[in-house]
């Protein structure tokens, strides 16, 4: 047993960098014993203390003994004061907005086979190795998790399942080799002569979709990465078998690899910590509440008389949300460019709503209001991610509201230990126009399913070429999504849903427009929304 507690402290040491002496091992496990630690929890007490551990200014890549000492007996004086610290709980404390452009870039190393900070500055305008480098992190990224994954990834004890399981390879091995079947992973993307091709890092193979029935659940578009499962021809081409999306992740898998890891840049924690805030929100904030509204479209007449009435219901009920985030379209048409008149108006219409919310002050004291632009809203530029509105437009809005937030689009909320991301983009429409190969004959519900699944298994907000949906390469970074988010709000023009896949609750607030508004409600202490829906009468 003592063997075992002692290679989890080493791999959990070695897993931020640092190796441990006889002594300091010695140290560690007097800890533990001091400390009581349980043998289920072991392995998150030790990650909190290698990440304290590492925060120190005077820290070595060796464990000192003497600031190991340090580090535990301060641990100890924080675990003291918890009691009191659950007493104040103040969820403003623990709320941040993270604007995509100010998210740290994180490259994947395949020298280290781990994730490595970019130092130099990014730019708007980015260049060709940017660009390269950010769909290679992609593929990386997706290809780990997939090597990870039980179907590829050998045990180290012989079982009858290592029969079972499946080799990926290279689209370099397939030379000389027609007639056999090969499983490979890479980018769907059109060759010169416009086929189809799948594309990895060491070169392309021609696709061959006669030969393939149905695909795999999902949409497969231009730009996508997938596994594809075919025998090679002596055409040079690839006849699909199986074409399916890489598996999926959990959020709590790539945490425990990676947790040590600021992806948000405002500060990492355990996954003790974690399941810490977990049970603090459900147990003390279970009522909280997040509002999200999409289209909201100013220049409607029903729009304000909406918000008015969505204000009205929460001071009745005494259900103040801790969060409104409003997003786009604020207009219900593409302003001109050059119409003055369409442009003023434009600006009427905040500053209409800064008054309206200015009216409920017992609300503007309490919630944060967060604006997120649409594709048709006016900002600095139109790729993803898109700038927040701009100033101009919104001066009375921070005049007014001591609470607001100007986002780019995507943006996140970290709250406590969950990471919700929004994103306003017309995906749906995006992705059935862009489908490749045997387009899939579904109903709206699997639709919904399929486009949910798609996103989260490509890791990435916009999995299309730059010639579908142009990105910034410098920013690409802030539209991944690995880790998996708690919560992914896909504001979207399609119809409203909500889907939980592979624990990522994913939903679609819907059009805020028309005599019946539709919104969504998120509950952090539960990890799930609900659709509400505001009827205005006749006389409204």
């Amino acid at each position: 047993m003592a063997d075992d507690r002692q290679r989890t402290i080493i791999k959990i040491f070695r897993k931020f960098s640092n190796s441990l002496g006889p002594d300091a091992l010695f140290e560690v496990e007097r800890i533990i014993e001091d400390a009581e630690i349980e043998d289920e929890e072991i392995e998150s007490s030790m990650e909190m203390l290698a990440k304290a551990y590492n925060k120190q200014d005077d820290a070595t890549m060796k464990v000192s003994v003497e600031i190991l000492r340090r580090v535990y007996e301060s641990l100890k004086d924080q675990g003291d004061g918890t009691k009191a610290e659950k007493e104040l709980i103040d969820p403003d404390k623990h709320i941040f907005f993270i604007d995509a452009f100010e998210m740290p870039r994180w490259i994947w190393s395949t020298e280290r086979g781990t994730f490595e900070r970019h130092s130099s500055p990014l730019t708007s305008a980015g260049s060709p190795e940017t660009r390269v480098a950010s769909i290679r992190d992609r593929l990386n990224i997706i290809k780990q998790c997939v090597l990870r994954n039980e179907h590829f990834a050998p045990s180290t004890l012989p079982s009858r399942d290592r029969e079972r399981l499946v080799t990926l390879k290279s689209t370099k091995q397939l030379l000389g080799r027609a007639g056999e079947r090969f499983l490979l992973l890479g980018m769907l993307t059109y060759n010169k002569e416009g086929k189809i091709c799948l594309e990895d890092l060491d070169g392309f193979v021609v696709l061959d979709f006669s030969t393939l029935d149905e695909p795999g659940d999902g949409l497969f578009s231009e730009g996508c990465f997938a596994l594809v499962e075919g025998e090679y021809t002596e055409d040079a081409t690839l006849e699909i078998i199986a074409i399916g999306q890489p598996p999926c992740e959990p959020r709590e898998v790539a945490r425990s690899i990676y947790g040590h890891i600021d992806f948000l840049g405002k500060g990492s924690t355990s996954l003790l910590e974690d399941s810490q805030f977990r049970i603090r929100v459900r147990e003390e904030i279970p009522e909280l509440n997040f509002f999200f509204l999409s289209d909201v479209w100013l220049d409607h007449p029903q729009t304000l008389l909406g918000i008015q009435k969505m204000f009205d219901n929460c001071i009745e009920n005494d259900f103040i949300p801790q969060v409104i985030v409003m997003c786009g379209n604020f207009t219900s048409k593409s302003i001109a460019h050059g119409n003055g008149r369409d442009v003023q108006r434009y600006q009427d219409n905040f500053d209409s709503l800064a008054d309206l919310i200015a009216a409920y002050p017992s609300i503007t004291r309490t919630t944060h209001f967060v604006f997120v632009p649409g594709p048709l809203d006016i900002t600095v530029n139109s790729t993803l991610p898109r700038r927040p509105l701009l100033s101009s437009f919104t001066g009375r809005l921070r005049t007014k509201l001591s609470k607001v937030h100007f986002a780019s689009n995507p943006c996140r909320i970290k709250f406590f230990d969950q990471e919700i991301v929004i994103f306003r983009e017309d995906l749906m429409a995006r992705m059935l126009r862009n489908v490749v190969g045997v387009k899939p004959e579904a109903k709206s519900e699997d639709l919904k399913r399929f486009l949910v699944q798609s996103i989260l298994d490509q890791s990435h907000l916009s999995p299309f070429t730059i010639n579908i949906q142009p990105v910034l390469s410098d920013y690409d970074h802030s539209l991944r999504l690995y880790p998996l988010p708690t919560a992914l709000i896909l504001a979207d023009k399609y119809d409203s849903y909500k889907v939980t896949y592979t624990g990522c609750h994913v939903f679609n607030p819907g059009s805020f427009i028309g005599k019946s508004l539709t919104l969504s409600t998120y509950t952090p202490a539960e990890v799930n929304s609900e659709e509400c829906v505001l009827a205005l009468d006749d006389e409204d």
